[in-house]
């Protein structure tokens, strides 16, 4: 099946919901017209689904080899790459000051979901560059990023972030490769990291690692750890690739799927590195990266949720298979006329509408924390900051629920390799568990987004959701009955935060006990709200004539995910106000 992206959906998403006419504003985006941003996400559209789409199958049964030291990736994708690289399409999000095209946020996710929707194991090499040019262009001293940013941005050099090592996992006090300060300033790196994604390939001239490392005399835990840049190629004076650093694959990961990405093991032997920043502040400068991947990985979550929803939409409209339940016909039918099979598409369809909703609406917050006007930078940052677990951890969840949805509709045939879904299941997997796993996210959400400053921007947010109910309770009887579904969930959602926010100063397990209950409780709320605004920006639209068939589809969609899928935020809320006591009473896991 040919992947098409999904630039009419994008782009309302784009226009209605990323607060646009805030972000097109902001000074760096002075000039930008809606126009520009089609033009480019249509053309990078045609080349995801006509150079990159095509690799994804041979790339699942081929995956990436390791031969003696050198990572190689199927065949197809170092022309796809180079091609990649040609057209600039790393460049599209990023400051024109570096390279870039200067593309607001909101068409950055929009990219990124296009490529991964395209090819997960492609798309994820340019993710991880995108974090890295964030960290540096944040965190870098003038002379790194004039040696690095310009060739990350064209897409020359990639990026990768070095955390994890065998002992530790996410607990990043325990890392213990070490990088000790030589006499000319540079430091000899060493130590094992895994995990680490495009960690060795050979699509592009160098590979840029993100170490954290420990120095000499550094504090023990996480505030010991400083940020290091580790060429795999030391640049020379003119900024091109020199001699070889010494950084060794020592092997690459057998997958369940992503599996022509290269996941590497990497060995430091007195690599040279460079301090990023200064010393011990190395887990503050990484979460520069670490919040621009868990985002980017969030977007992936509905790029692989939609190429499953594309897939079985085209399945299901072409595969014939019994008689109506309604006895409306004699002969056998399309399954799309079946009524469970509707149910599950629409199901498929409104959770990727509603998780793409939320990705765009959440870059434009992030495009606003830059604004010239320090409380309102403020304030958009903090409501970015909670919604960027949401983003991760619901629409990965969400991804792996719909990919399974996918092979449901498929039948048999979905659980058979040739028919392409299973791998969409495989792929979406990783998702709630990478770049921090769902109970993580959870733990950052109600530990740090909403216990720091009292449930503040969590209130705030609940009070957005109440103004978008208001609005919709004053139009027709479709409107009134969303603005119902809406309140609902936003009660549930405000029973829970006081129950947690009262729960945590008495007893922190029961309370953490709850934190994923929340998270998918608030991401549901949070995409559930923004179908709410699509569906009163549709309803403008319909009146002024546009786009009929269009707009109504969008207020069918917002519907159906109101009474369908928001529901659920009220079987969250026995879990987290019932379920946890029971569950902490019961003692299950004891010996």
């Amino acid at each position: 099946m040919t992947y098409q992206a999904p630039i009419d959906d994008i782009m309302f998403d784009i226009q209605h919901l990323s607060r646009w006419s805030g972000v097109r504003a902001l000074p760096q985006y002075d000039g930008i017209e809606p126009e520009d941003i089609r033009a480019a996400l249509d053309q990078f559209g045609r080349f995801c689904s006509g150079v990159v789409a095509p690799l994804s199958q041979a790339g699942d049964e081929q995956g990436a080899r390791l031969e003696n030291g050198r990572v190689t990736l199927p065949q197809g994708y170092d022309a796809a790459y180079a091609k990649f690289v040609e057209t600039g399409w790393q460049s599209l999000a990023h400051p024109v000051d570096h390279g870039g095209m200067g593309l607001p946020r909101a068409a950055g996710a929009a990219a990124t979901e296009i490529v991964n929707a395209a090819d997960m194991s492609f798309g994820l090499c340019p993710l991880l560059t995108d974090g890295a040019i964030d960290a540096l262009a944040k965190n870098g001293s003038p002379e790194q990023k004039a040696i690095y940013l310009e060739n990350l941005v064209t897409g020359r050099w990639t990026g990768t972030m070095n955390l994890t090592e065998p002992q530790a996992g996410s607990d990043l006090s325990r890392i213990r490769t070490t990088a000790t300060r030589r006499a000319d300033g540079t430091y000899a790196v060493n130590g094992s990291k895994i995990f680490i994604t495009y960690g060795e390939h050979d699509l592009s001239e160098n590979i840029i690692h993100l170490v954290l490392a420990r120095t000499p005399d550094a504090p023990a835990g996480a505030r010991g750890l400083s940020l290091f840049v580790v060429p795999k190629f030391l640049p020379r004076t003119d900024g091109t690739p020199g001699a070889r650093n010494a950084v060794t694959c020592s092997g690459i990961e057998h997958k369940l799927g992503v599996r022509a990405s290269p996941t590497a093991m990497l060995t430091y032997e007195d690599a040279t590195g460079f301090l990023v920043g200064e010393e011990t502040r190395g887990l503050e400068y990484m979460f520069v990266m670490m919040t621009s991947a868990r985002f980017a990985v969030g977007v992936q979550g509905v790029a692989v949720a939609d190429r499953a929803t594309q897939h079985a939409f085209a399945y299901a409209r072409e595969r014939v298979q019994s008689r109506p339940v309604d006895g409306s016909s004699g002969d056998a039918v399309p399954i799309i006329q079946h009524p469970e099979t509707v149910r599950i598409l629409m199901r498929m369809r409104a959770t990727v509408e509603g998780c793409r909703a939320l990705t765009i609406a959440t870059a434009g917050w992030l495009d606003l924390a830059t604004c010239p006007d320090a409380t309102l930078a403020r304030e958009a940052d903090e409501m970015a900051e909670f919604l960027v677990p949401l983003v991760k951890g619901y629409s990965t969840e969400s991804a792996v629920d719909v990919a399974s949805l996918g092979v449901q509709i498929h039948g048999g045939m979905g659980f058979i390799e040739e028919t392409g879904v299973a791998r969409y299941y495989r792929d979406a997997r990783i998702l709630p568990i990478y770049e921090g796993t769902t109970a993580i996210q959870a733990n950052d959400l109600l530990g740090r987004k909403v216990r720091r400053d009292g449930g503040a921007t969590a209130r705030r947010f609940a009070a957005m959701v109440a103004e978008t109910a208001r609005a919709l309770a004053a139009g027709d009887a479709q409107m009134q009955s969303v603005a119902d579904r809406l309140d609902a969930a936003r009660d549930d959602f405000e029973a829970c935060l006081d129950h947690l926010l009262a729960t945590l100063g008495q007893d922190a397990n029961a309370a953490y006990a709850g934190s994923v209950p929340f998270l998918m409780l608030t991401g549901n709320l949070a995409a559930g709200w923004q179908l709410g605004r699509s569906m009163l920006a549709a309803k403008e639209a319909l009146a002024r004539g546009e786009a009929a068939e269009f707009m109504t589809r969008k207020c069918a969609t917002a519907a159906y995910y109101a009474h369908n899928i928001l529901v659920q935020c009220a079987v969250d809320r026995a879990r987290i106000t019932d379920g946890t006591a029971s569950l902490l009473d019961a003692e299950l896991c004891s010996a």
